[in-house]
């Protein structure tokens, strides 16, 4: 029976534009996703976060309900635009106080607080300024960092600087099919560079006014990128540069790959790296959060046949692969989720051990980890969610074969904690342990919240 550290910290995960609402309540001002999801045609079936699961106005219903689960610990993120409506200047202080209330919460029920300053939500004024392909987008996110750290900083378990920000500036800025919604490959690379400068600058604020024991981190959604064949080398380099060592070495080393920087000279000069940037995005982290759903399969493309791009999230015009247009994403055999990933928890797997290889002695966390599917609930009211607890079984697992070759991951978050709004997709694709009837906000357990209060609790797998 698979087992785990004794001090693993298990736990759940959401984001504040996703669950939160009241998206013009408060002092909240507005941000590129409250844009976004308002304009027609982006967002599937029309819908938007106005409401989304009502988690500001059901805060007590829903610390309850992490209670319940058990976990140790749980990742939310604060929305900036609600405590600092314009992206710079003055708190706003309902904002501020919506969150103190949230981690006191958490606090009081013995759950720690794991806070992620960014999940996507920038606000709308510092993107008509620029966004983040413009330098002072990172000062203003290293204003906010340190706003924040001075509010929470005494009571925060663990701060997550950005989530994603290969979803930030790729889908973003060079596909489109995430807010804001541009297509623009030179400005998804300052974005990237910009987010990195943003996160170490952030990591600085946050140290110099945050409990010395709070634990710094960001949270990347690595790319585990394999070949067809021993041909497809070179393509598997350019894609894992592009998604995965773009973040990581600025981040942990203190330098961007120079096979990087030349395989998209022919889209920017890199000019917007200033002297020191790097050193400033190497801010030491204490652990890094690890986002895994599934593998990317890469060959180069012979420039014949049809090109396929089924990387999962090629819907737009534009791909979010910038001067990969000769390699191909292929599609890989099923069993698929309704986001239509292929399941296959090896990739998790060999990309811990990957991480542990290559940066010896850094504690990880599992920050994101689910499945969409649909789920049917029973006449009897029962969501029997058989194949989410599979594929939970199966990543757990997956870990703890990580674990036993050496790589010291300390946590693993579900996500999600509850049905939301899962950004492009709407309504329609629900990652939840717990559904949300989004007509009537009632919270139901399905089955798989019931099986991981059971794992938490005994901190071991059952045998399947």
């Amino acid at each position: 029976m698979p087992t785990f550290p004794e001090n693993f910290l298990w736990g759940t995960a959401t984001a504040a534009y996703q669950v939160e609402g009241a998206w013009d309540e408060d002092g909240r001002g507005p941000s590129i996703w409250d844009t976004f999801s308002h304009t027609p045609g982006l967002v599937t079936n029309g819908d938007t976060g106005d409401l989304a699961c009502d988690h500001y106005h059901r805060l007590e219903e829903d610390l309850d309900l992490l209670a319940g689960l058990g976990v140790g610990a749980y990742r939310f993120s604060i929305s900036w635009p609600r405590v600092q409506p314009g992206g710079r200047g003055a708190v706003n202080r309902p904002g501020l106080d919506f969150y103190a209330r949230l981690v006191d919460g958490l606090l009081a029920r013995n759950i720690a607080p794991v806070a992620t300053l960014y999940h996507w939500d920038l606000p709308q004024e510092l993107e008509d300024a620029g966004g983040w392909p413009h330098r002072d987008t990172a000062l203003r996110f290293a204003d906010y960092a340190k706003l924040m750290g001075e509010a929470l900083g005494d009571r925060v378990h663990t701060w997550i600087t950005l989530n994603e920000p290969w979803c930030s500036a790729y889908l973003g800025y060079a596909s489109g099919v995430h807010a804001p919604a541009r297509t623009d490959p030179a400005a998804a690379l300052a974005a990237v560079h910009h987010l990195n400068l943003g996160h170490g600058l952030a990591v600085q604020a946050l140290r110099s006014v945050a409990d010395p024991a709070a634990r710094m981190s960001v949270t990347l959604n690595l790319h585990h990128v394999r070949g067809v064949s021993e041909r497809d080398a070179d393509a598997v380099r350019r894609a894992d540069g592009l998604a995965n060592r773009a973040f990581l070495g600025p981040m942990l080393q203190g330098a961007y790959p120079s096979d990087l920087i030349a395989d998209t000279a022919s889209v920017t000069d890199w000019s917007f790296v200033r002297d020191g940037d790097e050193a400033a995005a190497c801010a030491p982290l204490d652990l890094l959060g690890v986002n895994y759903y599934n593998p990317v399969l890469v060959r180069q493309w012979d420039g014949v046949s049809s090109r396929e791009t089924a990387d999962g999230h090629a819907d737009g015009a534009a791909s979010p692969w910038i001067a990969c247009e000769d390699i191909e994403f292929v599609r890989q055999p099923g069993p698929y989720t309704e986001m239509g990933w292929n399941i296959d928890e090896t990739g998790l797997t060999e990309l811990l051990l990957r991480l542990h290889r290559d940066h010896p002695g850094l504690p990880m966390m599992i920050t994101e980890n689910g499945a969409a599917f649909a789920d049917v609930v029973g006449d009897d009211g029962r969501i029997r969610d058989e194949r989410r607890i599979d594929y939970l079984h199966r990543h757990l697992t997956a870990v703890t074969e990580a674990i036993a070759g050496g790589a010291d991951v300390r946590g693993y978050f579900v996500w999600s904690l509850m049905d939301n709004f899962e950004w492009a997709h709407g309504y329609a694709k629900r990652f939840g342990i717990v559904r949300v009837d989004h007509d009537t906000m009632e919270r139901t357990w399905k089955d798989s919240a019931y099986w991981y209060r059971d794992v938490v609790a005994s901190g071991k797998l059952p045998v399947s």
